[in-house]
């Protein structure tokens, strides 16, 4: 859906994207994760065509990015962009025509969304008489009430409880079933999983890992386990000395033991069985996989240190 090619952008003396390139594959949802101030939301304001490059080219859907694929795109910027003292139907109606629908159409649309929300009785409300949470229901019917293709969400989660996210999250899984691609940008790790099928991580300016999510996690892998297990004399069994394996932690109860382990790079899970199935009761075993938000951190620390290096 996206091709973005060596994109460059420059505010003054501060350069907020040097040399990015992003494939945001059709019918994916992407993640766009960075910290504060890494250069996310200066890319969201290029592909929205609200600021151009100062070099670099972004191809939507085969062809260069032009004015004519802004009604092909929903936008949920993270600072919000309602008009407080406008009437919410009104307003609905307004943004939903400058994306290009009809009036009636529009009507008819606003309608569904609103029923579907539980949003009805807040047709002749104005912006300002709601909760930041119901503000941000109504800046999601705006950005998706014209059926886009790509839909860009900044924060999509900020000002609700966890019942209104988990309905919007599904709101967002459905739209991707029926075809809309969707550029996701959170520090939110946790729904990154839940979401994402592929990712990129942009620190200071630049891309520092991107890919599919399963293959990202799958890189980290690091050999370390999780084994539970009862020991199979009434005396206990002390697994600390042993070449095959490092102790990470361990806990005891009078049922059983847990412990973590890290495996040498030389030896395989088969022969940790066989080293502990004549001695214990194996209850489970479970293979620690780094999460998003380790990755992210992992990354963001190396990068900066890496950074840091080169200017010194």
């Amino acid at each position: 859906m996206l091709d973005i090619r060596n994109i460059v952008k420059q505010y003054s003396n501060h350069r907020a994207l040097d040399d990015v390139s992003l494939h945001v594959p059709k019918g994916s949802i992407f993640g766009l994760l960075g910290p504060n101030g890494a250069g996310k939301t200066s890319l969201i304001r290029i592909i929205n065509q609200i600021t151009a490059p100062d070099s670099g080219e972004i191809y939507f859907d085969g062809e260069l990015l032009n004015p004519k694929h802004i009604e092909r795109i929903g936008y949920l910027p993270e600072e919000r962009g309602l008009y407080k003292k406008m009437k919410i139907g009104e307003q609905m109606i307004y943004l939903a025509q400058l994306k290009g629908l009809e009036k009636q159409e529009a009507i008819r649309r606003i309608k569904y969304w609103f029923e579907k929300l539980n949003m009805d009785t807040w047709y002749d409300k104005k912006v300002e008489d709601l909760s930041k949470g119901m503000q941000q229901k109504v800046q999601f019917v705006a950005t998706v009430v014209h059926e886009p293709d790509l839909i860009i969400l900044d924060e999509p989660f900020s000002g609700f409880d966890p019942v209104n996210a988990q309905i919007i999250q599904e709101e967002i899984l459905e739209l991707n079933k029926k075809g809309a691609t969707i550029i996701y940008s959170t520090h939110r790790m946790e729904s990154v999983e839940e979401l994402c099928d592929n990712i990129a991580l942009i620190n200071k300016s630049h891309k520092i890992l991107d890919g599919a999510v399963k293959d990202i996690k799958r890189s980290y892998r690091n050999q370390t386990f999780t084994i539970e297990y009862e020991p199979k004399v009434s005396n206990g069994l002390t697994l600390t000395h042993t070449d095959l394996f490092e102790i990470v932690s361990e806990n005891t109860t009078e049922e059983q033991t847990e412990i973590t382990i890290r495996i040498d790079a030389s030896k395989s899970l088969n022969e940790i069985l066989l080293y502990l199935i004549p001695q214990v009761e194996i209850h489970q075993i479970k293979e620690i996989i780094p999460s998003m938000h380790d990755i992210f951190i992992n990354q963001v620390t190396q990068s900066s240190t890496s950074n840091t290096a080169n200017h010194e």
